[in-house]
């Protein structure tokens, strides 16, 4: 199991045509099921295998650079909602 820090990169894996969208739009929020996501995501343990990488931001004031993001704590702060997925095959593409 990966362990979420708010140092740690997270690499993600994210459908290739949403890729320049979500650099720019830097808040999101974690959802408990797929159906409520905008966009579902897949951790990797190599950047060779992300298609973006992003780290995540502990304040928003950190969110300047395209790359970076707040997990914010309400679903209505959140610019998109995305969803863990455990296999790379359940993204849909």
């Amino acid at each position: 199991m990966i362990v979420y820090t708010n140092i740690i990169k997270i690499l993600l894996v994210i459908i290739g045509l949403l890729i320049n969208n979500i650099a720019f739009n830097q808040k999101v929020h974690r959802v408990n099921y797929a159906s409520q996501a905008d966009i579902k995501v897949f951790v990797v343990n190599y950047t060779s295998q992300a298609d973006l990488i992003v780290y995540k931001a502990k304040y928003t004031s950190q969110i300047n650079k395209k790359g970076i993001w707040f997990f914010t704590p309400n679903i209505f702060q959140a610019d998109y909602k995305i969803f863990f997925v455990d296999y790379a095959s359940r993204l849909s593409i």
